[in-house]
């Protein structure tokens, strides 16, 4: 029975030690387009990280750069912001108002200490499943380089 019990132990310290880290990424999507590439990537069965959690908004436009910071305070790794492509909005000037405000959050990142390669910002339109795999899996690279997220320091 005791070496039953060792043998267990020996397997789940094993396993611990081959499971690598992986960031956690808050990902905050379009409905129309981001979200609908998301979609579009996993009907297509393509292959991307595990490390994304979504967030559907009704348009970028409707980030508030709170959720960002919420996003950090809640032990995400890395933010990622993705709208639809300028011109392409469903609510005709969400995206403009989103692309002023991300400028707006970097500096704050910044000014809070936040490293800024731990947010960013894109478009993808409904028919990029593609270009959604790869950012997800870029970012994922991106963050394992640079580690987890350990707060701010006052």
């Amino acid at each position: 029975m005791t070496q039953e019990t060792a043998v267990i132990e020996n397997t789940t310290q094993e396993a611990a030690a081959k499971k690598e880290w992986q960031p956690t990424i808050l990902g905050i999507l379009c409905n129309w387009c981001s979200y609908a590439g998301a979609d579009l990537a996993g009907s297509a069965r393509l292959h991307y990280p595990e490390t994304i959690r979504i967030v559907r908004v009704p348009c970028s436009g409707r980030v508030d750069p709170m959720f960002v910071l919420k996003g950090f305070q809640k032990g995400f790794d890395a933010v990622i912001v993705l709208g639809c492509h300028p011109g392409d909005c469903h609510y005709a000037k969400g995206n403009y108002y989103a692309r002023r405000r991300i400028a707006l959050v970097k500096d704050l990142l910044k000014s809070l200490g936040i490293p800024e390669e731990r947010f960013h910002f894109e478009w993808v339109s409904a028919s990029e499943g593609n270009r959604f795999a790869e950012l997800v899996t870029e970012m994922t690279e991106k963050i394992k380089k640079l580690g987890p997220f350990e707060g701010v320091t006052p």
